[in-house]
């Protein structure tokens, strides 16, 4: 394949070890890159297609156009090609088209966050699936499916040639090369050259067509976080051919995977994710575990950087070794891999609709959101909660008798008019008992459900008839057979996902106020309020009764369990209750946040649990910060004392270990039994930060000196030291167990 030994453009040599580690250095030097700027070219497309009736055939072209004016990159120590030279426009020419531009609808809602289909162009590749889309285009006599055909037709031929250009990169840098470096470049040339019309025919080009096809949608058709996913599927038989025949060693394939994660860390911004996932069952239940899945894991320690977001897709008959990979990594401070439940997960699915087979070809669509593989318009994170924020409101309503809040912002991350709140807050009276209380606190979360999915019908109402993503429907099952543009109900699959945050706070504050105010009788609301708009000050004998006199939920304390597992009840079943454009999907929930859990605790005041205003709530569906007192055993009974499976939206249980509890393999083991115990409890996603807070502590006041340390957030994976200080703050304040 290639030699041990490239040279540089100074005619020395490196061994691939210090390949991987320059290519590594510059992706933590990097600025973000992404996509070029696409402003100039999206103007001059739809400046040359004025004449043209149809918006898809427009944005068919626009897509082929942008694909086309892509430039590539590529240096002496590359082996795969997709790193783009940065934009340089002219900055009257930008203006100008901005200005023209704005007659364009902008329409928002999310994009991407999924694996493309993979097989189709794996099996017939470019040039087969032009011909496929042009005898159904010929087929069909509808004008309106007709210019769907054809702008699929516009942005393959914009791929291929996308494709095309990268091969000409590398062939004018052969030309330079010295020939160490001139092997590993005609290989590259000649595989682009091949992909750009006809299927992969090894592990190499099915590898370079694979992030070729990722970034080009990114890119032409505004579709974020398009990720790899399962490898060590879609690419297990090119693998397993190219080492029957020879073609390729188990380090050379090794090699590649970790060029892919270094493209990957180059390309996407901070703070963001990106999916791949390993292991795993088919429909029959026979294991998927391969040995990609052990590069792909493998391939993670050597590079160790934040990208890609890695799970483990974990069941019973999952081979105790790879599981001890897994644990090796996280043991060692990096914290990857996750660990998915299989059963869990795949059961959650089922009970929406999805049929087994595809159940078990799921993906963590960025961070623990999970989509069907090849067939997702799914929409993640669609809105977030404020759960905390709507209890405050709800005990305002409780002495004012309605609520006068104006602006509804902070409350989640889209719209409702002050007026539909105001209607659900009008009590004549304050609630006579706790699961009155408990009541009025649902209804009004249901009015922000019910809300949410009337923002989220309108939005895609807007997309039907203003988006468009022609390349991406391409690779999105039934969006051929259907003749529809992924945007216009193309997609098998086009549920929306929404995530519920601070639920730990929430339960924790209700089994105060249940215990204060009903049982106790030590306050009424008018003296809690007093408390909580004081942020606690001149009340600290309340927070720290708050605090520390009452159960919190991640210590298997059934009365405060309980509550938690009451809330996801009634969240799942009243998003069951609606449905959503443009086929009557689900509202599916989850519980997981990003760093939604610093951003929407900011906009949030104290709070009846003893949590100051403006600080983070809790980091997923486990424990708040720092309140996990009686060890990880305990923590996990509790977080698994509710169902994981119908919050396909997303779950994330962060655990926290100090780094002392492995200097031997006793502490590996543990860590292994504790893992394996949340998921045979039904657990659905658990990750872990093994690192000690005198380490956090050094990284926060030396940044430069810790630019690799990377620690798990609110599902994804992060740089320690690009954080916010008040996330840097919250990763600390979490609780780092010191024994098992």
């Amino acid at each position: 394949m290639h030699s041990n030994k490239i040279s540089d453009t100074e005619g020395l040599f490196v061994s691939n070890k210090e390949r991987i580690a320059r290519l590594r250095e510059r992706c933590l030097e990097r600025k973000n890159q992404s996509c070029p700027d696409r402003t100039i070219v999206d103007y001059e497309s739809f400046k040359h297609s004025e004449n043209v009736d149809s918006l898809q055939l427009r944005i068919g072209m626009r897509t082929r156009d942008r694909l086309v004016n892509v430039k590539f990159a590529i240096d002496d120590l590359e082996l795969l090609m997709g790193r783009f030279v940065p934009s340089n426009s002219d900055q009257n020419k930008h203006e100008q088209a901005v200005t023209y531009l704005a007659q364009f609808p902008c329409v928002s809602g999310q994009n991407g966050h999924c694996e493309l289909d993979r097989s189709r162009i794996f099996n017939v590749g470019i040039d087969g699936l032009v011909e496929e889309i042009t005898v159904r285009g010929k087929e069909t006599a509808d004008e309106k499916t007709k210019n769907v055909y054809q702008s699929f037709l516009y942005a393959l031929e914009g791929f291929s040639l996308f494709i095309e250009h990268a091969a000409h990169t590398v062939e004018k840098q052969i030309k330079q090369a010295l020939p160490a470096r001139k092997d590993e470049l005609l290989r590259l040339a000649d595989a682009c050259a091949r992909i750009a019309h006809k299927p992969p025919t090894s592990f190499f080009e099915a590898l370079q067509l694979l992030w070729f096809m990722d970034i080009a949608v990114t890119c032409a058709d505004n579709a974020g976080l398009v990720g790899p996913g399962h490898i060590d599927r879609t690419l297990r038989r090119f693998y397993e051919n190219d080492l029957r025949n020879g073609k390729i060693t188990r380090d050379e394939a090794l090699l590649l995977i970790e060029s892919l994660y270094l493209l990957i860390n180059e390309f996407i911004s901070d703070g963001l994710a990106i999916p791949v996932m390993v292991g795993g069952r088919d429909e029959h239940g026979n294991d998927l575990t391969n040995d990609l899945s052990y590069l792909c894991l493998e391939a993670l320690r050597r590079v160790r950087l934040v990208y890609p977001t890695v799970g483990v897709c974990w069941h019973e008959n999952t081979p105790q070794d790879l599981v001890d990979l897994a644990v090796e990594l996280i043991s060692q401070g990096y914290p990857q891999p996750a660990f998915f439940g299989d059963e869990t997960i795949q059961r959650g699915l089922t009970g929406y609709g999805v049929s087994h087979s595809e159940a078990c070809n799921y993906i963590n669509s960025t961070c623990v959101e999970i989509t069907p593989v090849g067939s997702s318009n799914v929409w993640v994170a669609s809105p977030y909660f404020n759960t905390c924020r709507i209890l405050l409101e709800e005990i305002e309503a409780e002495i004012q008798g309605h609520s006068t809040t104006t602006d509804f912002a902070g409350f989640f991350t889209c719209v409702v008019s002050p007026e539909t709140v105001h209607a659900c807050l009008s009590n004549s009276r304050v609630a006579a008992s706790f699961p009155e209380f408990l009541e009025r606190y649902q209804r009004l979360l249901a009015v922000f459900i019910h809300a949410a999915v009337q923002d989220v019908r309108r939005v895609r109402q807007d997309r039907r008839q203003w988006g468009g993503k022609p390349l991406q429907s391409v690779f999105t099952n039934d969006c051929i057979s259907r003749g529809r543009d992924i945007d216009d109900g193309g997609a098998r699959y086009n549920w929306i996902e929404c995530s519920f945050v601070g639920l730990a706070n929430l339960a924790d504050a209700l089994h105060v106020i249940k215990n204060e105010i009903y049982i106790k009788k030590t306050m009424d609301f008018k003296n809690l309020k007093t408390v909580l708009d004081a942020n606690y000050v001149g009340h600290e004998a309340e927070r720290l009764r708050f605090l520390q006199g009452y159960e919190k939920y991640g210590n298997d304390a059934a009365e405060v369990d309980s509550l938690f597992k009451m809330m996801i009840v009634f969240v799942d079943e009243e998003c069951r209750k609606h449905r959503v454009l443009p086929d009557e999907a689900y509202f599916i929930p989850g519980a997981f946040c990003w760093v939604m859990h610093e951003r929407l605790g900011r906009e949030c005041g104290a709070t009846p649990d003893g949590r100051k205003a403006v600080t983070p709530v809790a980091d997923g569906c486990g424990p708040a910060q720092g309140r996990e007192k009686n060890g990880p055993t305990s923590a996990i009974k509790s977080t698994t004392s509710w169902d994981h499976a119908p919050m396909i939206g997303g779950l994330a249980y962060n655990m926290k270990f100090n780094t002392t509890l492995f200097k031997n393999d006793r502490g590996k083991e543990r860590l292994r039994d504790l893992v394996l115990t949340f998921l045979r409890r039904g657990g659905f996603e658990t990750q872990i930060n093994v690192v000690d807070n005198e380490t956090l502590k050094k990284a926060k006041a030396n940044p430069d000196q810790y630019r690799d340390l990377a620690v798990r957030i609110g599902g994804y994976t992060d740089y320690f030291t690009k954080l916010s200080p008040e996330m840097q703050d919250e990763v600390m304040q979490r609780t780092g167990f010191e024994v098992f």
